[in-house]
């Protein structure tokens, strides 16, 4: 059983991986900035519901992967196979990107294992593509490699302000809902029915808010707004991903702790069912 996992515990991963990065290396670094400032005592670790992950034995780090430990293998299976063993135990998952590339593996393990699984995705960019010049395992593709291979009951997109026309194509292709920014308003109601995978690319927020980024795009959500989606969209969260950090372009530390802040919220969520 890794690291002694139990049902109902939160198992935190870092995945260091900017190998399938379209633009800019960096997310990479970014699990181990993320828990710095969790840990930093500039705030403590409670969620706004009350929820201490400091003081829950529940909340477990798990540490980084070593994402090229096995010679030869791709390391998007190799993120796949531990997540399965960690989920596998019962334990909820949070990983820590890395580049968006990680989703797929992540999500894959997730489908497996959870029925009729949803996926919440807030983001810039709808990662639709087939390919990208890197590849067909792009940080620019993951989603459509979920909607061809796994099987995922809804893909609900929201804070997309990218979308141009072969996503587009894609997106009526595979069924994806699409909330983009023209249409965003803050009470907006998100429902599910039965599991939900959560996954969170920084640059949903506008770079105002989020600037250690590799791809800013203006007009996004603000923090607040996304914090207020993690606690009020309704189903049963049982993993998620925060993703696309870049420390290269983080002045101060400051998107590492908004980070560090929605793990605070994912994480409690997770913990409470």
């Amino acid at each position: 059983m890794p690291h002694d996992l139990k049902p109902g515990d939160v198992a935190l991963m870092g995945v260091p991986l900017d190998l399938h990065s379209s633009f800019l290396q960096g997310p990479a670094f970014a699990p181990g900035r993320i828990r710095e400032a969790l840990h930093s005592g500039a705030a403590n670790l409670t969620a706004e519901d009350g929820t201490d992950l400091g003081a829950s034995a529940k909340f477990r780090d798990t540490g980084d992967l070593d994402v090229f430990e096995m010679r030869g293998q791709e390391p998007i299976d190799r993120i796949e196979a531990e997540a399965a063993k960690r989920i596998a135990t019962g334990a909820r998952l949070l990983s820590l990107g890395g580049d968006h590339s990680v989703a797929y593996p992540l999500i894959k393990a997730h489908a497996d294992r959870y029925e009729g699984l949803s996926i919440l995705h807030i983001d810039s960019h709808p990662d639709l593509y087939d390919t990208q010049d890197i590849g067909p395992l792009g940080h620019g593709c993951p989603f459509a490699r979920v909607m061809e291979t796994c099987p995922v009951k809804r893909l609900v997109q929201v804070g997309i302000r990218t979308m141009n026309a072969h996503q587009r194509e894609q997106a009526d292709k595979f069924g994806v809902e699409v909330i983009d920014m023209r249409n965003w308003r803050p009470d907006l109601q998100i429902s599910f029915d039965g599991p939900v995978y959560l996954s969170l690319d920084l640059d949903a927020l506008d770079p105002a808010f989020a600037p250690g980024v590799s791809h800013h795009e203006p007009g996004g959500l603000s923090t607040r707004e996304v914090i207020d989606l993690i606690h009020r969209f309704k189903g049963q969260l049982v993993g998620a991903d925060i993703v696309e950090l870049n420390p290269h372009r983080d002045p101060y530390g400051m998107t590492a702790m908004v980070a560090a802040k929605f793990v605070k919220e994912i994480g409690a969520r997770l913990l409470n069912g």
